[in-house]
């Protein structure tokens, strides 16, 4: 699949629930403890089965209201037992709402898709999901609301990254995704839209986590080129919001494909005496990346006046901070997530790693956490490291507190020294 297998190694740690602290002396369990957890199952795969039903009645307002509760159960549970025997029923259910319904039906409709293919994600009918999905989505991702083509792009890239067991089938959708972020590339004929600066957005963060699944380089260099330069423009010409999906898929397409490329020929040239010159191509691209390092440095510090939203403003500042790390000096950003005590750390240390959890985390909310923890296909898709602490003993643990906290206190100071560094420089740009 269009994704990368990982594994999951448990924390042993405090966190543990009602039956993981019984005793040796308690093990066995009878029926009647079982009951009540049996009978909140039973109730509700009732309701849901309620909701489902409810799916097929004409009137809109009914029909949204079974899927407000269906997409807020898959949120906050990990449902495989209740769609074994349902999947296609609701994807056509799912469909059905997405096509004749109102905006907000079909946003909760293009929602629900994505929610039933990451449940059942590491099931072998996941890519019907995506085969079934994905021209009715497609086509409501042309024209619409801006909300409907906002909830479809995500679902899009979501049954995508499940379902898909080639990277021509990613690049498949890559290519409607790409037609939205620039319509003048599209190969058909046909109105051009330009998109909204919401919608370009989410466009951006969804080709750019499906791009997290390209290994080397697969498309030709032109187009790459092409892409780049396009991303470039908007750094320069986007609202922050727009600026920092650029900046993250300018990240992914230099870690992925650019890198490599460019130190490929580099190490030639170092190894052999009598190299011939330096191709066009690498010229050119070594000419862009000194120009996004010049953008990128400029963003990463930018004044903000009076009215500015300094939320945003500071959300930019770290992520081109980040990239110019990334691009200058082969910095790559580092995140960790606690995810349970008992279960894992989530880290990342690429920028592939941070775009695919920042999308999931995204796109699952506040139910991230529960499908982290119960959600095989998450555990495939993310490396859920042991804590360091597991296995010490108390004194040794303490001096492993120690230790970290020493060093958190250095982080600390080397970012305030950075920050102070910084902003002398914009104090500098004022003053000029």
């Amino acid at each position: 699949m269009g994704r990368r297998k990982q594994k999951m190694v448990e924390v042993d740690q405090a966190d543990y629930s009602d039956a993981d602290s019984i005793n040796s002396g308690s093990t066995a369990i009878s029926d009647h403890t079982l009951a009540p957890e049996m009978e909140i199952v039973d109730s509700q795969d009732f309701a849901l089965d309620k909701h489902l039903d409810a799916l097929y009645e004409k009137r809109g307002s009914t029909r949204e209201l079974a899927l407000t509760e269906i997409v807020s159960a898959f949120e906050g549970h990990v449902l495989l037992d209740f769609i074994e025997d349902r999947r296609i029923t609701l994807l056509h259910q799912y469909i059905s709402s997405l096509k004749r319904g109102s905006a907000k039906e079909a946003c909760l409709a293009a929602r629900a898709v994505g929610l039933l293919a990451i449940t059942g994600g590491t099931r072998s009918n996941t890519h019907e999901i995506m085969d079934e999905s994905i021209p009715p989505l497609s086509r409501s991702l042309t024209s619409g609301p801006d909300a409907v083509r906002i909830f479809v792009v995500d679902s899009l890239a979501i049954v995508t990254f499940v379902g898909s067991n080639n990277w021509e089938e990613t690049e498949s959708t890559m290519k409607v995704i790409w037609e939205i972020i620039h319509p003048k590339s599209r190969s058909k004929a046909g109105t051009i839209t330009k998109p909204s600066s919401a919608v370009l957005v989410a466009a951006l963060c969804a080709w750019t986590f499906l791009l997290t699944t390209l290994t080397g380089w697969r498309v030709d260099l032109d187009m790459w080129i092409e892409m780049i330069s396009f991303l470039c423009n908007l750094l320069e010409k986007g609202d922050r919001a727009v600026r920092i999906a650029a900046g993250e898929a300018i990240a992914v397409i230099f870690e992925i494909v650019v890198a490599g490329k460019l130190s490929t020929v580099t190490d030639d040239l170092e190894s052999v005496e009598d190299m011939p010159a330096k191709p066009k191509w690498f010229m050119y691209l070594s000419s862009l990346k000194e120009k996004i390092i010049s953008l990128v440095s400029s963003l990463s510090m930018e004044a903000g006046g009076k009215g500015t939203d300094k939320k945003s403003l500071n959300a930019q500042r770290d992520t081109f901070q980040k990239i110019h790390d990334y691009l200058q000096d082969g910095k790559h950003p580092e995140t960790s997530l606690i995810v349970s005590k008992r279960q894992g750390v989530l880290t990342t240390s690429t920028w592939i790693e941070l775009v695919q959890l920042n999308f999931l985390k995204r796109f699952l909310g506040n139910g991230f956490l529960k499908h982290a923890q119960d959600n095989e296909f998450l555990h495939n898709v993310f490396d859920l490291k042991a804590h360091a602490e597991s296995n010490l003993t108390a004194s040794q643990k303490r001096i492993a507190r120690s230790s970290g906290d020493r060093l958190r206190t250095q982080e600390l100071k080397k970012d305030r020294h950075l920050a102070q560094l910084r902003k002398g420089a914009l104090m500098l740009n004022a003053q000029y």
